[in-house]
C-alpha cells in the first residue's frame, strides 16, 4: 500500500493505492493521522484500493473521528467491492463517500 499526500492550505487529498490489511493499515495509520494535523477539508482517494479489511476500516475510524472534530472527510472513487464493506459494516452510514 502507499499514499501520496497531496496538500493545499488546510486541504488534503490522498490518494491510496493497494491494500488496507493488516498487514498495511499500521504504515496508513502512522502516516495519515499526522498529515491531518491542522487539515479541515479531506480527501481519501479509494480509486486504486482493492481492498480493506477490518484492520483498514479501524484506521478509516480513527481518522473519521479527528477530522469530525476538526472538519470534514469523504472517500471517492470507491469501487464496488470496497464499498460492499463500507455498506455492509455501516459505515456508508456514517462516511461521506461518493
Amino acid at each position: 500500500m502507499e499514499i501520496e499526500l497531496k496538500k493545499d492550505g488546510t486541504h488534503l487529498t490522498a490518494v491510496m493505492h493497494g491494500r488496507i490489511d493488516t498487514s498495511t493499515s499500521t504504515d496508513a495509520e502512522r502516516i495519515l493521522i499526522p498529515a491531518i494535523e491542522g487539515i479541515d477539508d479531506l480527501v481519501l482517494d479509494f480509486a486504486d484500493i482493492e481492498y480493506i479489511s477490518s484492520a483498514g476500516l479501524r484506521v478509516l475510524l480513527l481518522v473519521f473521528k479527528q477530522m469530525s472534530a476538526q472538519g470534514e472527510m469523504k472517500l471517492i472513487n470507491v469501487n464496488e467491492v470496497v464499498r460492499e464493506v463500507l455498506d455492509i459494516t455501516g459505515f456508508l452510514d456514517i462516511l461521506n463517500v461518493e
